[in-house]
């Protein structure tokens, strides 16, 4: 996935969830972060980040906060990019051939990012980016998530019911070691980790090919339960 008119800044400060302040050529702007999540490790003063210049002029911020340089490793922190890239990944092929890919699909009581049919069996995919990394070894969630554990349960359902079921992590950088449940952060999501593995879900981690503007998923990373 490619982004367009991405500009370079210094990460000043984030007063709230959805804005940061970030200096560009000398100006302080106001500018939309596009990830909730904490992101404490990335976002701090005096980083590099980049972001892409809004075409809507009516916005009240002018920019996207999209990516953050982590030392030497670029880091995409756009919450939305990794179903745009899962969905380009899997149209060219990621799990070999699928028919009928389509998005934000409900079974029970839960919506799934994705539905397909492989090998004429009705599958579904839920996808989680993942930013939070340390020495290269990266875990999800960096923050408790009841929806990330209630979409477990609604997989590990669909599983025993005959259906595919799969749990993509999308690794938002390159070159990291292995993905593991952030225990440490959120119990709950891990044992409804291991017991959707345990039933039959599909658990698949991929990094990504990082530029200051675009993401693309690449090579398989493994998960230790």
């Amino acid at each position: 996935m490619k982004y367009a008119n991405m500009r370079p800044g210094v990460f000043l400060a984030r007063p709230n969830r959805f804005i940061a302040y970030v200096e560009m050529e000398g100006q302080k702007q106001t500018v939309h972060v596009k990830n909730t999540g904490r992101c404490r490790e990335l976002l701090t003063s005096g980083v590099t980040v980049w972001c892409e210049k809004s075409a809507n002029p009516a916005r009240k911020t002018g920019y996207d906060l999209i990516a953050v340089q982590k030392g030497n490793r670029l880091i995409n922190m756009d919450s939305q990019a990794p179903n745009a890239a899962a969905a380009e990944w899997l149209r060219a092929g990621g799990l070999g051939e699928i028919e009928n890919l389509r998005a934000e699909t409900v079974h029970g009581d839960s919506r799934f990012d994705f539905s397909f049919k492989k090998e004429g069996k009705l599958c579904f995919l839920e996808v989680k980016g993942v930013t939070l990394e340390d020495g290269g070894i990266c875990a999800f969630p960096d923050a408790p998530t009841i929806r990330g554990t209630k979409h477990l349960r609604g997989l590990t359902q669909a599983a025993r019911e005959g259906y595919g079921a799969y749990v993509l992590f999308v690794i938002q950088m390159a070159d990291v070691q292995y993905l593991h449940p952030n225990d440490a952060t959120d119990p709950d999501f891990g044992a409804a980790l291991r017991e959707a593995a345990g039933n039959g879900v599909q658990i698949l981690a991929m990094d990504c090919a990082v530029t200051e503007d675009s993401m693309t998923i690449r090579d398989p990373v493994p998960v230790r339960l």
